[in-house]
């Protein structure tokens, strides 16, 4: 294996390590994505249940039981908001992590792959010299037969 078909390979697997990247962004956002829905689930459920109960106080009276129910009904729906900030922050977290893998990825492949053209735009250049040092030859070698001939044609 030559010298560019070694480099093509790497340019390939700094290829697939892109793609791998891209997919892992992929699932990271949709992870992200549930997170935010799921922090508004709980939002919306919260503002539901504070108009059902302002509702409920404002139409009638209230005991201290059913005061005291709402509060920790209203308490965890606030620890699970907290919760869900910090999940939804975590998510934020990765998918920013991931994007700096992904664009350090395709900086990586778009390195080896300008490197790869400049291997093989210097080996084209190469063959072209040569090739054209070959034709030179050849037509040197043909002026000279030509020379030779028409000198001797004269000395006849």
């Amino acid at each position: 294996m030559n010298k560019l078909q070694t480099l093509n390979k790497v340019v390939d697997l700094a290829a697939r390590r892109r793609d791998d990247a891209l997919q892992a962004l992929g699932q990271a956002q949709r992870e992200l994505q549930a997170a935010q829905d799921q922090m508004n689930q709980l939002r919306n459920y919260a503002d539901e249940a504070l108009s059902r109960w302002a509702t409920r106080s404002t139409s009638g009276g209230v005991d201290a039981a059913l005061l005291h129910h709402h509060r920790q009904f209203m308490e965890k729906i606030t620890h699970a908001i907290e919760f869900q900030k910090s999940v939804q922050r975590s998510r934020e977290e990765m998918v920013e992590k991931v994007q700096a893998q992904v664009y350090a990825a395709e900086r990586d492949v778009a390195g080896l792959r300008k490197y790869a053209e400049r291997q093989q735009a210097a080996i084209d250049h190469r063959v072209m010299r040569q090739e054209q040092k070959t034709t030179d030859e050849m037509a040197l070698t043909i002026h000279l037969r030509q020379s030779r001939a028409q000198a001797q044609g004269l000395r006849s």
